[in-house]
């Protein structure tokens, strides 16, 4: 038996920002180590026991997911692209359904895309655990051991406060509690935290939804059903998939459901749900200071400062229980015990409409990413970076002209219908409503320098003729 991990991989992380933002949620990002927390959560479930996995995106994340798992040389399974989020019910229902479709026997393992588990043998060894309840019609859920009192988390109370590792009988879902609570529940024993990783058998979860939540059923059937290939991307079909509840799986299925039981994993997990979560499972020197980037500490003690701002540096002096993270474009500074409030600092930007309440400041592309350096009244400053093989759509401006200068590798260039190679230290200039087009025939990324000029700037002023990448 081989085991279909469902990797669910939305969100925008606000509890992150500014490294995670509604653009480039902290899945992407490299938060912990060399891999992005979507790159560690595939490797975790690309052993022996594993098919390839199954992703449930939306249109906008589609060409990151399938970048990220080639550079681990993992190879998708189907990549599923929702049409507008409805949360983690209607997305679970559909690979169910999916999978169903061709093979009567598949078992699902869900898990978030953005959790840091260090140890993968130890994860795959509990997920073993569940098998045999799986396999007998159990809907299993695997929660955390609790180490403290933690109010951010949901709990699962067992039937039991013997736990071997096994599964055991599930009670109920608990909602976050306060810290009286969370601590009489720490010391009762028969508590885990929630971790929303789930491992069941197809049909038993489509049984599930028929029991408790049949209504969803017809329109995620629908959209399975009206589903369109584009470019080995599977696009829910948009008017169906509209019409089914936002609901997540836990207050639809698993908490009205009597077929439950629960693994606990004792190894080490962090939903890495804010920057004091970050900081608590990132390496700290012998005074608790956590350094990301060109960061220094100096009589510091307890503090995360972090710099994703190239050529910039952080330097925090005397500060005691503090985050403090760089980006071009934002800086956060807040007390972490305050980390949970970052949210609030996003709504507060979102409501004087700051684009850096969702807008990561590198915009990735299929064929690359670009990035701002400077925007005047009439004038922007863009570093574009495309990727061997990468190319741009054939593409005019009704408002601006661009010079562009390459500064690394060798860019082919359309302009009407003249092509030509320009290299290093080259330039071209394209004229107000000229069709134009980019690529990189090279073999390394090919960087260049964009200056932007005209009455309006926006990416909407773009008239796009053709596309490799299907987009409209």
């Amino acid at each position: 038996m081989t085991i279909t991990p469902v990797i669910l991989c939305g969100g925008s992380g606000t509890r992150l920002w500014p490294l995670s933002r509604k653009s480039y949620p902290k899945q992407f990002s490299k938060l912990i180590g060399e891999e992005s927390l979507f790159q560690m959560s595939a490797s975790r479930v690309s052993g022996n026991s594993f098919s390839s996995p199954l992703v449930l995106t939306n249109s906008d994340f589609r060409f990151i997911v399938t970048e990220q798992l080639a550079e681990l040389g993992i190879d998708p399974g189907a990549v599923l692209i929702e049409p507008e989020g409805r949360n983690t019910a209607p997305a679970i229902l559909a690979a169910a359904l999916y999978l169903l479709k061709d093979d009567p026997d598949a078992m699902l393992l869900v898990l978030p895309s953005d959790h840091n588990v260090p140890d993968a043998t130890h994860f795959s060894a509990t997920v073993e655990k569940g098998t045999t309840a799986a396999l007998a019609g159990d809907l299993v859920t695997f929660g955390i051991q609790p180490t403290r009192p933690e109010t951010g988390y949901g709990y699962l109370e067992l039937e039991t406060a013997s736990m071997d590792g096994a599964a055991v009988k599930l009670q109920r879902f608990v909602e976050k509690p306060n810290r009286d609570t969370a601590q009489a529940m720490l010391d009762a024993g028969n508590y885990l935290w929630n971790a929303g990783i789930f491992l069941f058998k197809a049909q038993t979860i489509v049984d599930a939804f028929t029991a408790h939540r049949p209504k969803l059923l017809a329109p995620v059937q629908d959209a399975i059903t009206g589903a369109i290939t584009d470019l080995g991307f599977l696009r829910l079909e948009p008017e169906s998939w509209a019409k089914a509840e936002d609901i997540s799986i836990d207050y639809a299925v698993m908490e009205p459901a009597n077929n439950l039981s629960a693994v606990p994993f004792d190894g080490s997990w962090s939903d890495l749900g804010d920057w004091d979560s970050v900081w608590r499972e990132s390496e700290q020197d012998d005074a608790g200071v956590v350094t990301s980037g060109a960061a220094l500490g100096i009589d510091c003690k307890n503090t995360l400062l972090r710099s994703e701002a190239e050529g910039t540096e952080i330097v925090g002096i005397g500060l005691d229980n503090i985050v403090a993270v760089a980006m071009p474009d934002a800086v956060l500074v807040a007390d972490k015990s305050r980390a949970q409030d970052v949210k609030l600092a996003v709504q507060a930007l979102k409501d004087k409409e700051a684009d850096q309440a969702v807008q990561f400041p590198r915009d990735h592309r299929p064929w690359g990413s670009f990035e701002c350096l400077f925007m005047g009244k009439r004038f922007q400053v863009k570093r574009i970076v495309v990727k061997p093989g990468g190319v741009l759509s054939l593409q005019s401006h009704v408002h601006r002209s661009e010079h562009w200068i390459v500064v690394e590798g060798t860019a082919k260039v359309t302009i009407r219908d003249e092509v030509r190679l320009v290299g290093e230290n080259e330039s071209v200039y394209i004229p107000v409503g000229d069709k134009h087009r980019m690529e990189n025939p090279g073999k390394v990324p090919m960087v260049l320098i964009e200056v932007q000029t005209g009455s309006y700037l926006g990416e909407d002023d773009i008239v796009r003729y053709e596309d490799v990448y299907a987009r409209d």
